[in-house]
């Protein structure tokens, strides 16, 4: 798919569950992403221009403009995990019948697998981005839709776990051990934080209903 965001929501399904490559775990956690951040960028769009939230109107446009900057890394980011991907794959085929072709295959597969870590912590780190945002909206939303950030704040921590699995695939195989400890660190750190911004707006959008 050139670009699966010109998709129709059943085609990007119908190449999700087929057996293509791509879209894999890492660019469909993102997809998801999308949507959680497009349910904060839902309730900013309905709390604007509202009397009763005049006081909020500039942090509220000031978190809408955010949105709209994080979907669409996320969008690049989906064609990047595509594009990763598809490297891995170039390299895990490259001959290996000489050792001057051995030694070459295993250095590319070393920077293919890196460069398919690096692309999902990119995607979590930029759900993260989501969650502070649905936290921070939760006080502030409009409450008739104020549900939908604690929607949000659940689905952009879900697509955050879900594709740090795919650096956990990829991290066995990464033999540059500073890189991986340095990965695993930031990995559990943007877990721990997640959790705690998804339980922050979680709380705070069922005190509001």
């Amino acid at each position: 798919m050139s670009n699966i965001f010109d998709s129709s929501l059943r085609q990007v399904l119908e190449a999700s569950a087929s057996d293509a490559p791509t879209p894999g775990g890492g660019s469909v956690s993102a997809i998801v992403g999308s949507f959680g951040v497009a349910m904060v960028s839902m309730v900013a769009n309905l709390t604007t221009g509202k009397e009763k939230y005049k006081d909020v109107e500039p942090q509220v446009k000031a978190i809408l403009e955010k949105t709209s900057r994080i979907m669409a890394r996320l969008e690049e980011l989906v064609a990047e995990d595509m594009q990763v991907f598809g490297k891995f794959m170039e390299a895990l085929k490259m001959p290996k019948d000489t050792e001057e072709q051995k030694s070459l295959r295993a250095g590319k597969m070393q920077e293919a697998l890196k460069a398919a870590t690096d692309t999902p912590m990119e995607i979590a780190r930029v759900c993260l981005e989501g969650l502070e945002l649905a936290a921070e909206l939760s006080s502030i939303g409009n409450k008739g839709a104020i549900s939908d950030v604690g929607v949000a704040a659940y689905v952009a921590e879900a697509a955050l776990n879900s594709v740090l699995l795919s650096v956990d695939i990829n991290i066995p195989s990464i033999k540059d051990a500073e890189y991986v400890d340095q990965v695993q660190q930031e990995k559990y750190a943007l877990i721990v934080k997640a959790a705690q911004l998804r339980e922050k707006a979680v709380a705070q959008v069922r005190d509001r209903m």
